[in-house]
């Protein structure tokens, strides 16, 4: 098993407007584990949101989700559970839908495979973490990097991968509350109308090759949504603020990130970000604070080393 376990997954934004529960992207910032077993559990944690993510030694884990997760797991595949003393560092907000939670579960689950000594495939491992997660989407693309299409057929999840454009940017605006994704999905219909249903097929069959195509003049219509983002427009303010954005100002296309509330934007290039940025404080005026995170596609996976 080694001494140390070492993981590193990044974040992820999921649904990319029409593709609801679909898509998503993995996005170059990551939470970062060192792992070994100890007497006690324990969480020393650096980075965002640090005094959520620290567990103290000797404290109860079932509100952690990765150590709970964890022993969860290996105590339903019937093997001792070693406590063990993690430091982490994380880039990932927490609760601003940027893909922590399916980062946490998969640092779980890989920890659980690797001090369990579960003999379990990288199959195995994505379709454990998709169940826990209720849909592929954001699972995937941090499993595997880059822009992940899934799909669920009971036990069996179903992945194309492509990578981005290289020179294609994202501008990822985060507010300063959280939003829970229960209340995100509280707000969605039971039922949409076929027109609806029709215009979302349309738009994400489009989203798979404007990527794999580098198809930029494709994004914008591609990422329209009418599942999701007009229902969350109400408790996700910088959505209606930033959504017109896309087709201007370099900003080729603009979605939602996961359940919200944050938004990304996809920028044409480098030599567009400072406009595209310019644009986005206009647009959020003196009466929204957020935060404007320049970043990559991540196009490598959950990465591990002993």
């Amino acid at each position: 098993m080694g001494s140390v376990f070492r993981l590193r997954l990044p974040a992820t934004s999921a649904n990319l407007g029409a593709a609801f529960d679909t898509a998503a992207v993995a996005l170059g910032f990551h939470l970062e584990i060192e792992a070994e077993i100890a007497e006690s559990y324990s969480i020393a944690a650096t980075g965002r949101n640090a005094d959520i993510c620290s567990l103290a030694e000797d404290a109860a884990i079932e509100g952690n989700l990765i150590l709970a997760t964890y022993a969860r797991l290996l105590e339903r595949e019937g093997v001792d559970v070693p406590p063990l003393a993690v430091k982490m560092h994380n880039q990932i907000p927490l609760g601003m839908g940027c893909g922590s939670s399916a980062a946490g579960r998969l640092a779980a689950i890989a920890l659980a495979v690797h001090f369990g000594e579960l003999d379990w495939s990288s199959q195995q491992i994505l379709a454990e973490a998709c169940a826990l997660e209720g849909h592929p989407d954001n699972a995937a693309a941090c499993w595997l990097g880059g822009l992940v299409i899934a799909s669920c057929e009971g036990q069996t999840v179903h992945c194309a991968r492509v990578e981005p454009p290289a020179e294609w940017r994202v501008l990822v605006v985060i507010p300063t509350e959280p939003l829970a994704t229960s209340k995100a999905r509280a707000v969605l219909p039971a039922e949409y109308s076929r027109v609806d249903a029709v215009a979302n097929v349309q738009a994400a069959s489009l989203l798979g090759l404007a990527f794999a195509q580098g198809r930029g003049d494709l994004l914008r219509p591609a990422m329209n949504d009418r599942i999701h983002q007009p229902y969350r427009a109400e408790i996700c303010p910088l959505l209606p603020r930033l959504l017109p954005l896309a087709g201007s100002h370099g900003v080729i296309g603009a979605a939602l990130s996961g359940a919200g509330p944050s938004v990304l934007l996809i920028v044409s290039g480098v030599n567009a970000v400072a406009e595209a940025t310019d644009a986005v404080l206009q647009a959020l005026g003196s009466d929204l604070d957020a935060e404007i995170l320049v970043t990559d596609f991540e196009c490598q996976g959950a990465s591990s080393g002993l």
